[in-house]
């Protein structure tokens, strides 16, 4: 199926998707609803409503009409002459996907290097060098060697000027000591801010690139997340401050389109894609998501993949399966998108991300990432937001080593040289984290096959259970073997922690952590290790006890 046959029977279905595939997080603005207009339907054809707004992509013409019933009853009734438009929808609300701000840091100025590069796990992880959160480190200590392996990917490239980014977000601090160098600088509007459209783009004096939040050519950050994201990307190496990107040559492409509150609207957002793809960037890089399945933003991703763009999406933040409930725009089904989870310092999937076996792509860096902020300093964050910016530099030098490629081989060529582990086995569709020089070099790594379910046998196990309520700073662990099992897990019976702080761990037989488990959630199966052992490990801290949890069987493959 063509896929502008798939984009013309989505728009037959408008209605119905609009509910159908809508997140029970789905919020949007009161009194707008979003339409597209038919083709050869101008603005002011739509006599019978008051138009607030309109704009122009290279996909078509919207508007934002005012409504005085909730936005979801007045598309169900259908009130606008239906030959007007192709579809209407509501004007989500759309925010960034991080979920904790930490430490700041200042960076010494030295003659040569990046004073902080030594607290950049994500890119080179010694297993001591985890920075702290506002709750501290994630784990005493980390796995060794699992991150990026950037330094290897670095004696391959360490990217191009040539290679256009944008961060499409809440903005960057185009004068920050860590990525001016790298910022994208519009040469035909250079001279400054003199009110002409020099370059005839539609766009009045956009720089560093344009402020869809506030309608102005200024896309300066005020909440901080896009500058963070932009130097994990590219922040400039050996400059003597501060931090290295995965890129040390780049350029930043500024667009924003949420406010400094970390929140934005889909009306802004498919402007700030249609113009990322008019000023002919390589890649986007998408660090928040929101709302449910609309067809505006799926036509303005559907362009940038005409146009040959990667488009890399955070997975969230909520701990859920993104096959089950949807996760936009990172769950669009298109060849140019990848979607991202976050992994820890442990090599496990972080506790908040979430995940899919068919969904979501691949995994990367994303608990206690420390990078730029606004006003030359440093801090670090956490979510799939620090995540995806990895992957987008990633792919920043695979195009810059590679020269321009299809986005399908390039999310191919990611996902196959990902480094497997039993913790993103049954999560994620590459079922591995992301490692530059593999990529680079398109290695493809093996996988193992997956277990059936139906051969899966229970056990009955030792007895393993907390105290309930259980008791603050906790932490056991018990060891369960079964000779002569090919694969195990833990069946548990009931967990009820405190969500993000209370964890149960589950770890392979080399004591690597397979699984957080927290929260509450009753008679279900941990992921499985390959191999004959498993143990289980509690730990809880300081705050909130609740009732705990317990176990008392195992399951195995023999």
């Amino acid at each position: 199926m063509t896929k502008s046959l798939v984009i013309t029977l989505l728009a037959l279905l408008t209605f119905k998707v609009s509910f159908a595939k809508q997140t029970p997080f789905s919020k949007y603005v009161q009194g707008e609803v979003l339409v597209k207009l038919a083709n050869g339907v101008q603005v002011e054809d739509i006599i019978d409503f008051k138009v607030l707004r309109s704009f122009n992509t290279d996909f078509g013409t919207f508007a934002i009409i005012q409504t005085n019933d909730d936005p979801m009853s007045f598309i169900k009734a259908k009130k606008i002459d239906q030959k007007l438009i192709e579809y209407m929808e509501p004007n989500y609300i759309l925010h960034t996907q991080e979920i904790e701000r930490g430490k700041k840091y200042t960076s010494e100025i030295k003659t040569s290097g990046d004073p902080l590069f030594s607290k950049l796990w994500g890119l080179k992880n010694t297993g001591t060098n985890e920075p702290a959160s506002s709750r501290g480190n994630s784990s005493p200590t980390g796995v060794a060697g699992s991150d990026i392996n950037a330094l290897e990917a670095w004696r391959l490239t360490k990217g191009s000027q040539g290679i256009k980014i944008a961060v499409i977000d809440t903005g960057v601090d185009y004068n920050h000591e860590d990525l001016r160098q790298n910022m994208w600088v519009n040469q035909a509007e250079k001279n400054g801010a003199d009110g002409v459209d020099d370059d005839g783009n539609g766009y009045v004096d956009d720089i560093y690139g344009y402020d869809f939040a506030n309608n102005d050519s200024d896309p300066m950050d005020g909440n901080g997340h896009g500058t963070h994201c932009s130097g994990t990307i590219a922040g400039v190496h050996d400059n003597g401050i501060g931090v290295k990107g995965v890129m040390a040559h780049a350029q930043i492409v500024a667009v924003k389109f949420l406010g400094d509150n970390g929140s934005g609207t889909l009306e802004a957002a498919v402007q700030a894609i249609d113009y990322a793809t008019k000023v002919g960037v390589d890649i986007m890089s998408n660090s928040w998501g929101g709302g449910g399945f609309n067809l505006a933003l799926y036509d303005a991703i559907s362009r940038a993949e005409d146009a040959g763009i990667v488009f890399v999406a955070a997975a969230g933040n909520s701990a859920a399966d993104n096959d089950v409930t949807p996760h936009y725009p990172s769950n669009y089904e298109a060849s140019n998108v990848i979607s991202v989870a976050a992994n820890n310092y442990n090599d496990g999937l972080a506790s908040f991300s979430c995940y899919g076996s068919d969904t979501v792509h691949i995994a990367a860096p994303g608990r206690n990432i420390l990078s730029t902020t606004p006003g030359n300093e440093y801090q670090v964050y956490s979510g799939t937001s620090m995540a995806t910016p990895h992957v987008s530099g990633m792919v920043g030098l695979y195009l810059a080593l590679h020269g321009k490629t299809e986005p399908r081989d390039v999310k191919e060529a990611l996902e196959s040289s990902g480094v497997y582990n039993n913790s993103y086995g049954r999560k994620l569709t590459s079922g591995a984290r992301a490692e530059a020089y593999n990529f680079l070099n398109n290695t493809v790594m093996p996988r193992p096959q997956r277990p059936n379910e139906s051969d899966w046998q229970v056990q009955s196990v030792d007895l393993f259970e907390s105290e309930h309520p259980y008791l603050h700073k906790q932490e056991v662990e018990k060891s369960y073997t079964v000779a002569g099992a090919r694969y195990i897990r833990v069946k548990i019976q009931k967990l009820d922690l405190e969500s993000g702080y209370d964890y149960l761990r589950i770890l392979d037989g080399e004591g690597n952590e397979v699984e957080a488990l927290t929260g509450n959630k009753e008679n279900f199966s941990s992921d499985y290790i390959q191999g004959d052992t498993v143990t289980v490990k509690f730990e809880s801290d300081v705050s909130v006890a609740r009732w705990g949890f317990l176990i008392d069987q195992v399951e195995v493959i023999y």
